[in-house]
């Protein structure tokens, strides 16, 4: 019999371990993220029915469902400043519990002020999720296996679209008749609001802010990973410290800054107005509408896993990124 090698030992030792993470983590890490990304454009189908309850214009919704980015864009590295000095584990939890509360108070709004100070606040809130669970991965993974990671976390949002756009048009429709004096629209924030806050008070709970603290994993795991995490942070290239500002005045930086933005000003166009793109074509009922909906989030969440597996196997991130861009600008 071939003897196996340390090489091989290695490898097949260090899956454990990162499977053992990844199964205790990014299921609850998923879930959060698909709460998450529920609540920021859930008002896409809540405009079927609230605009023409409440005699919203299309501009006080177009309004209302952008100012949200306000308030994320002010927010989000005050928010990652504060995770880093609070913990993971507090600033994640605290983080969606307001949003929650903030997403759930919707269902209150009579006037277009108050549908724009929530929707500003809940940006505020949410900001600091997303770089904040990518910072917590960073600590867990290794380069070599965090796309993967990455691509499983993010699937969470077409899973969101998937199972978000028929459950959304579920609600309208069930709750169409004012059941406890409350739209179908209201129905629909309360019910998707909640779970939320229910998840940040479990992540208090659930998350670890770092190794040291996992104790489901054995001493000799825990050691491995911090050996590894050292060893991809010392093969990184040296460029000495970094201010804020100093940052801030790199090219690259502003240059990745706008293609994100190109890349979420199309995303968030379709998040927001699918389901009345879909009600425009002749379509009625919400429930239909949802599943309709649902169809490009399939496509997309497979895609996404693909994208991710090939650009682990392949060590490379640049083509897998623009790739999928052009096919994006081209459809």
């Amino acid at each position: 019999m071939t003897p196996v090698s340390t090489h091989e030992v290695g490898d097949a030792e260090g899956n454990l371990v990162y499977r053992r993470i990844t199964l205790r983590l990014i299921p609850f890490i998923f879930i959060c993220y698909l709460f998450n990304y529920l609540d920021r454009v859930n008002v896409g189908f809540a405009k079927l029915q609230m605009l023409d309850a409440l005699n919203f214009s299309e501009t006080v919704y177009g309004l209302g469902a952008g100012i949200f980015f306000i308030g994320y864009v002010l927010c989000g590295l005050p928010s990652n400043l504060a995770l880093n000095r609070f913990g993971p584990r507090r600033w994640i939890g605290l983080m969606m519990i307001t949003w929650g509360i903030f997403s759930t108070c919707l269902l209150f709004v009579t006037t277009p002020v108050e549908f724009y100070v929530l929707r500003f606040l809940t940006g505020m809130a949410e900001a600091g999720f997303f770089p904040g669970i990518v910072l917590y991965l960073s600590r867990w993974y290794p380069n070599q296996r965090r796309g993967r990671i990455m691509a499983l976390f993010m699937s969470a949002i077409p899973v969101s679209g998937l199972l978000g756009g028929p459950f959304s048009g579920w609600i309208l429709n069930h709750f169409a008749g004012g059941q406890g004096g409350m739209a179908g629209w209201q129905w629909m924030f309360l019910i998707q609001g909640v779970p939320t806050v229910a998840l940040g008070v479990l992540a208090f709970v659930l998350l670890c802010d770092k190794v040291e603290d996992a104790r489901w994993l054995t001493s000799e795991q825990r050691q491995r990973v911090k050996t590894d995490i050292t060893n991809d942070e010392l093969s990184r290239p040296v460029h000495g410290k970094s201010s804020v500002a100093s940052v801030l005045s790199m090219p690259f930086i502003w240059i990745l800054g706008f293609i994100y933005f190109c890349i979420q000003s199309g995303v968030y166009a379709i998040n927001f107005w699918l389901p009345s793109i879909i009600k425009n074509l002749g379509f009625s009922d919400a429930l239909v509408i949802g599943w309709i909906s649902a169809v490009p989030y399939l496509m997309a969440g497979v895609f996404m896993l693909l994208v991710g597996r090939s650009a682990d196997l392949r060590n490379e991130r640049r083509w897998h990124l623009v790739v999928p861009m052009l096919m994006g600008a081209t459809g």
